[in-house]
């Protein structure tokens, strides 16, 4: 499908030997001179989320997590969860002592777990780059020390974010420099930063996760109350594991196993593909209606199992299995609203990159921080953003997400792929914290049953549901809007847009590759 090119928008970018794309173009640029400087996808990714940690740092950082994805022709496919665990002395009795219930707050400094970001760009690299961790974190360290201009919706989400960052001095005195958050055009420094990540790139991994980095992060985190360790960084390590999947209408879609949230996606499309809808009009109330229902579903199911795997009770099979998803869809009513636990809205934002490199190497990555600037705790001397990742721990002693000691919260960030009779077809992801699995299935269904090219799929207008409310994007149309009020819905327009996607298709009859990127960010597609 061609788009209209009386309209504005953006095309898919086309490209032979290499393309990215990501949520920034000073990103997108780095990977690709990564790969014209012998690098594999691999290298050019982290190159790439290393600097967006610098340069887009409410929504990543090194104090994050990180998850990625790996196809390689002739190969199986390489997953590396790089989530960090809870420090050995968090129990749900200590936070009951201190008065929390129900869930830990977002700027809590009980949300602070284990980074796990350097440990898996490490895994990475030593798994499937060539030219090394030093190599791959110079620009960042570049942007961190020279200092780079900040673009608009970056800008934009600072400013919303200036709040929070006050309140804690470090942060404050690392990301607020001059007192208010940068406008765009802005050229920000963040040289205890730069200096953390010149460490990192001489001594490698254990730099971050021993002596004085890890020492100013404990310290920090003590200092506030918090319960991690040295002991505990010191005992981190991601894990290598096997990725789980699901065939939608003749396209293998590939996910992470639990404690992320790629399961919810793979049962998304159990459901979807239970319906006709290739026959639904793309931005009408029916489809609509049945992608929001078929996402209650899924995301009730997430909800009530998704957790640690040694902590699960329902195993991955049975939840994938496609008698499960047919009884689910049996209780979709595509003319009315039916009664399902609400899901909780998309409380964050991440980064995600997609790389293929002339090898056909694909990398999907994606490294967060999870809220904007994650718990807005800074560490003192070393510049470090904490992520709370540790908010999506339950605190209800009868979940299998309950918190607990040196433990892996349930978690939003899921990279994918797409493969076709063993052989990858695309990499891709959609950002936007809880919202991510459903726009996954969104996404693919606008590929796969609309037929609509890579860019057209990213752009569709998103429709979620936060509690109870309907949310939609402004380019969902009025119509579309008393439909699904019709049918039930209580709809509200969201103040800022749905997450934003990255994908990169591999044309293997032409040997051309194809990339888009989201509007809804700074970023874009670029291939050489």
């Amino acid at each position: 499908m061609t788009r209209d090119f009386h309209r504005p928008g953006r095309s898919a970018v086309y490209a032979c030997d290499g393309m990215v794309a990501t949520s920034h173009p000073l990103a997108s640029l780095a990977a690709v001179e990564t790969l014209r400087a012998g690098g594999s996808a691999a290298d050019a990714a982290v190159a790439a989320v290393a600097l967006l940690s610098v340069i887009e740092p409410h929504m990543t950082g090194i104090g994050g997590d990180c998850f990625c994805l790996v196809a390689q022709p002739g190969r199986p496919v390489w997953g590396y969860n790089g989530s960090g665990r809870s420090g050995a002395a968090m129990s749900l009795e200590r936070m009951q002592a201190e008065g929390l219930a129900g869930a830990i707050p977002e700027d809590s400094i009980h949300a602070v777990t284990v980074p796990g970001a350097i440990d898996a760009w490490d895994a990475l690299l030593r798994a499937h780059g060539r030219l090394g961790l030093e190599r791959a974190l110079a620009p960042a360290v570049r942007a961190a020390q020279d200092g780079y201009a900040v673009a608009p919706r970056i800008a934009h989400d600072w400013r919303l974010a200036a709040d929070r960052l006050r309140r804690d001095p470090a942060a404050a005195r690392h990301f607020l420099p001059s007192g208010p958050a940068p406008s765009e055009g802005d050229v920000v420094r963040l040289p205890a930063l730069a200096a953390t990540l010149s460490r990192i790139a001489r001594e490698g991994r254990d730099a971050f996760y021993s002596g004085e980095v890890a020492a100013d992060l404990v310290g920090t985190v003590r200092t506030r109350g918090g319960l991690l360790t040295e002991d505990d960084l010191a005992a981190h390590h991601g894990e290598a594991v096997d990725p789980i999947s699901t065939n939608y209408r003749g396209l293998d879609i590939v996910e992470l196993p639990p404690n992320g949230q790629g399961l919810a996606a793979l049962l998304l499309l159990n459901i979807l593909q239970q319906f006709d809808m290739s026959s639904l009009d793309p931005a009408g109330a029916e489809r609509l209606h049945i992608l929001l229902e078929a996402g209650r579903m899924a995301y009730a199911v997430r909800n009530t199992h998704l957790a640690e795997p040694s902590a699960m009770r329902a195993s991955v099979p049975a939840l994938l299995d496609r008698a499960f998803a047919a009884e689910l869809a049996d209780r979709l009513d595509p003319f009315r609203r039916v009664a399902v636990p609400p899901a909780p809205g998309p409380r964050g934002d991440t980064t995600l990159v997609t790389v293929v490199d002339r090898d056909r190497q694909a990398v999907a990555l994606i490294n967060s921080l999870f809220v904007p600037f994650g718990a807005a705790i800074a560490t003192e001397k070393t510049g470090i953003m904490l992520h709370n990742r540790g908010m999506s721990f339950a605190l209800d002693p009868g979940h299998p997400n309950c918190a607990g000691p040196r433990k892996r919260p349930m978690h939003t960030i899921i990279p994918a792929l797409a493969l076709r009779d063993g052989r990858c077809e695309m990499a891709f992801g959609v950002m936007g914290g809880s919202y991510q699995a459903m726009g996954h299935a969104h996404f693919i269904s606008n590929l796969v049953d609309h037929g609509l090219d890579l860019q057209a799929a990213i752009d569709m207008p998103r429709v979620f549901f936060e509690g109870e409310t309907t949310v939609v994007e402004r380019g969902v149309s009025a119509d579309a809007i008393a439909g699904l009020r019709d049918r039930g819905h209580d709809v509200t327009l969201r103040a800022l847009p749905l997450g934003a996607a990255q994908a990169v298709r591999i044309d293997w009859e032409r040997g051309v590759l194809i990339g888009a990127s989201d509007g809804r960010k700074d970023g874009c597609a670029l291939g050489y």
